[in-house]
Parts: C-alpha cells; structure tokens; sequence
C-alpha cells in the first residue's frame, strides 16, 4: 500500500546535494532495472514522490532512504549518499559554502554580536534559537537544524587541529535565550570548548567605549592552502568574501577586537561569575 507523503518535507528547490543524492537514486534503480512506475510500490510511497527525490527537489524521509536501500540491494550506496546529504540540510542555502570551506580550514577566527555562534551551541540553546525565529520550523525542521550544527561541531575535534578563535560579545550570554537553565548550559559548554588547546574564546564586555566590530560580525578563515577568505551574513543572506583588501580590512578589525575583549583566562572567569548569577 502506497504511504501518505508526510515526511515533513515539501518540494524545495534542487540543490548540488539533493540532486547528487537524486541521481543516486535514479542509477541504483535502473541498474536493477526498474521504472519510477514499479518501484513506488515497493517502497510504499508515490511515483510522484519517487520522481521528486531523483530530480533533487525532495528531501527523503528516512523511511524511504531505507526501504530504498532495502529493495534495491546497493550494497550502501545509498545510506552513504544519505549520509552525505544529512552533513548539509539544516544548513542555510548561503551558508553551505562557508560550511564547506570550514572543513578544510587551518585557522578559522569568528566575531559574533547576534548569537553564540553554531560552533560552540549546545543543543539546548540551538532549540531555543531556532523556536524563537519566524516563521517557526516544523519539528523535523528544527532536528534537521540542530543535527547539521551538532555535526559541524566535530571540527573543534578533529586531528590535526583547526585553530579557532571566537570573539562573543557578553549580552549573548546575559540576554538567557531559553532561560536560565539554557543558559546555564551554554555558559558550561563555552567553558568546555575554551580548555580545548586548539580553542580561544574571549568575550567582549558590554561596556566597551572602544569597539572595533560595531559593523556587524564576521568571520575569517585559512584554507589548507593557505588563502584567507571571509564571511559576512545579514538577514537571509550570506556572502564569502575573497578581495584582498576586503580581507585585510576584516584581519584589522578582528586584530583589534582580540586586544579590546577580554583574554581568554579572564573571559573564562566572567562566564563563571555569570553562571553563578543564574
């Protein structure tokens, strides 16, 4: 009997992952020979769904990736292809880029003034985020989002060691996203990711007469071939930037920021002292 579609996920717009993860899907089938006609029974959903998938326009559910996998014996193709596609949905369509480029990063620094940034959220926190922006996620949604920022997360980790740098302006913290207990583990998960060697994390006081980030955040990052390259983001909008003067004036400013936030030690000790105000 073929399912009711409901995944969660509409039709959205093809992209580079979808579509490879589509194609996928469309090579294991006709190498077993079968049409989009005789495989929808068989894995319980609609030709309209199948063929929706293959063109990249669909995300699958989990059930089909399954069944799919199941039924046309690729021996894990297709639970690979799945689990390349899962590293990139969550993520914004302009920020998959900037995310691609950060795992091949060497040095990665980043000034934020909205949100703690992805890389250092706890689950907890990043729900909050989430739930609190319009329009509102659907539950599938909001567990796509958190899994993609969960999944970057393994980047503090990863050997040989990416040098990060993380400037957070202290309202981030005193605001209490989620509310106390949220903030209570997003103060604990700071102080966890700043005794990484690999990792500093200062935070800009909320009395600063001197501020040289007051255009907005920001982020810098090295590739492995040792090529600077920057990031800005406003609202639904993301651009990687590339000009060498544009990337000299980012390196000024986050030069200056790193003299006028607190050093790590001393940001260490303001969260503390933040956490015990909760």
């Amino acid at each position: 009997m073929v399912s009711a579609d409901g995944s969660g996920d509409g039709e959205v717009e093809p992209d580079d992952n979808l579509r490879s993860f589509g194609e996928t899907v469309k090579a294991s089938r006709k190498r077993v020979g079968l049409t989009q006609e005789q495989l929808a029974p068989l894995i319980g959903y609609s030709v309209q769904y199948v063929g929706s998938v293959e063109q990249g326009r669909r995300h699958p559910s989990k059930k089909f990736i399954t069944k799919t996998e199941s039924v046309l014996d690729t021996f894990g193709v297709i639970d690979i292809a799945a689990r390349q596609l899962s590293r990139r949905r969550g993520l914004a369509s302009w920020f998959r880029r900037w995310a691609e480029l950060e795992e091949g990063a060497v040095i990665l620094n980043t000034y934020e003034c909205r949100s703690v940034p992805g890389l250092l959220q706890p689950e907890s926190y990043a729900r909050a985020l989430i739930a609190n922006v319009p329009p509102l996620a659907t539950p599938e949604e909001a567990d796509a989002r958190v899994a993609a920022r969960m999944e970057r997360q393994k980047l503090l980790y990863r050997t040989p060691y990416i040098l990060f740098s993380f400037i957070i302006e202290q309202a981030l913290i005193e605001r209490q996203t989620g509310g106390p207990e949220v903030t209570r583990e997003l103060i604990d998960r700071l102080l966890e990711c700043g005794r990484l060697p690999n990792v500093d994390i200062q935070i800009m006081p909320t009395a600063s007469p001197e501020h040289a980030g007051t255009d907005g955040p920001f982020r810098l990052l090295e590739t492995d071939e040792h090529e600077w390259l920057g990031y800005t983001e406003g609202q639904q909008s993301g651009q990687v930037i590339s000009d060498p003067k544009d990337i000299s004036l980012l390196h000024q400013r986050y030069a200056k920021l790193r003299i006028q936030a607190l050093n790590p030690a001393d940001s260490a000790g303001l969260l503390m002292r933040l956490r015990g105000s909760l």
